[in-house]
């Protein structure tokens, strides 16, 4: 009897060390990823780390060949067929490998296989073990693009300011020469007035343009009413419209509102109406339409100005640029008053746009999100809640 328990127990066991050994095998099973075939050559630990990097990352071996690359890699045309194609990135890891020093250079890549578009990239080429060679690559496009807005822009500012500036030193000096000719001193002291308004003009939108790209109006905002928005824009403008006799109507659906910043919108629209009013001749007409489209308020400018042609529409709303420069120097316009308009549409969750043929006017369109709209700032009006 005891040894058939002892014989039992011991069938037991062997049982509950198989079953033990199955469950382990077909853990291990279940939990290890199976292993690229691209990612086989590389020394361990290194393909989690590289998953996880932010950068597109190509590790070759001592071949040449690609063990693994970033989906950008391929999508940017930098590696074709397990090789990198780009000589300059080739050179590179060459010369790692040949010295073991680690490299950082600014490169302009292709952007695609036609066309002429470049990508500015910082490389960092480094050996990984013995055999490998890490290129890491950093886009740096939007970063340079950036920087270039900001020189064109310092370069615009200062021309811009040197000639209201310089105008006004000349004026001064004939001024003075002309001290016994009391004519021509009223005649230079009027010039010198318009060239004054001129650069207070420039300061005042530079100072609003920097005010807009620096304050989010969404964090002091409130319900704003369109209506009032239109009629205080109308309103700032009448003196303008006058001294050219256009009249100015405003129409449309009422009591619509939006979530934001009631100055910063009075300044947008004050900004559509003003430019229709400068490029419009004199005894026309400037209609300012609100209407709803969804969850979307438009507000609509419409002039029977000069119009813009389709090579100019694309350049409207860059800093500093004037449709007819001419025309701009007389006005005492800048060449802002559209950008100051892009950037409070895009602070609002909005966008501007424009309809327009050459000498037959032109419609500019703002269009912000409803504040009863989820598209809008997520809120309520104060009567629904």
């Amino acid at each position: 009897m005891e040894a058939s328990l002892i014989a039992l127990g011991a069938l037991v066991g062997l049982v509950v060390g198989l079953a033990a050994g199955l469950a382990h095998r077909f853990s291990e099973r279940a939990y290890r990823a199976p292993v690229p075939e691209t990612e086989a050559g590389l020394p361990k630990g290194v393909a989690q780390v590289l998953s996880v990097l932010q950068s597109l990352a190509v590790v070759v071996d001592a071949e040449d060949k690609v063990l693994r690359a970033s989906p950008a890699a391929y999508a940017f045309g930098i590696v074709k067929a397990g090789r990198l194609v780009v000589d300059d990135l080739a050179d590179l890891v060459g010369n790692t490998r040949r010295d073991g020093r680690i490299r950082n250079v600014e490169l302009e890549l292709p952007r695609g296989p036609v066309g002429e578009g470049t990508l500015a990239v910082r490389a960092r080429v480094a050996p990984l073990g013995a055999d490998h060679v890490l290129v890491l690559i950093e886009d740096q496009t939007d970063a340079r693009r950036v920087d270039a807005i900001r020189r064109d822009f310092v370069a615009n500012v200062s021309h811009e300011l040197k000639t209201p500036v310089g105008a006004l030193r000349l004026l001064a000096e004939a001024v003075q020469d002309a001290s016994d000719d009391p004519e021509a001193v009223v005649r230079f002291a009027g010039r010198m007035q318009h060239e004054s308004l001129r650069l207070s003009h420039l300061v005042q939108e530079l100072i609003d343009l920097s005010r807009l790209e620096s304050d989010d109006p969404l964090k002091g905002a409130a319900a704003v009413g369109i209506d009032a928005v239109v009629d205080a824009a109308v309103d700032r403008t009448l003196e303008l419209a006058a001294a050219k006799r256009i009249e100015i109507s405003s129409g449309g659906e009422h009591g619509l509102k939006v979530w934001g910043s009631e100055v910063q919108l009075v300044m947008a629209v004050g900004n559509l109406i003003e430019n229709a009013v400068n490029y419009s001749p004199e005894r026309t007409r400037v209609e300012v339409t609100v209407r709803r489209a969804r969850d979307l308020a438009e507000i609509t400018v419409t002039d029977q100005g000069i119009g813009i042609s389709g090579a100019e529409l694309e350049r409207i709303f860059e800093r500093f640029y004037r449709v007819d420069p001419a025309r701009s120097r007389v006005t005492g316009g800048t060449g802002l008053g559209l950008s100051i308009v892009k950037h409070i549409a895009q602070n609002h969750g909005g966008d501007v746009r424009v309809r327009s043929t050459e000498g037959s006017g032109s419609t500019f369109t703002l269009r912000l999100p409803l504040l009863t709209s989820a598209s809008g700032a997520g809120r309520r009006l104060p009567e629904e809640e």
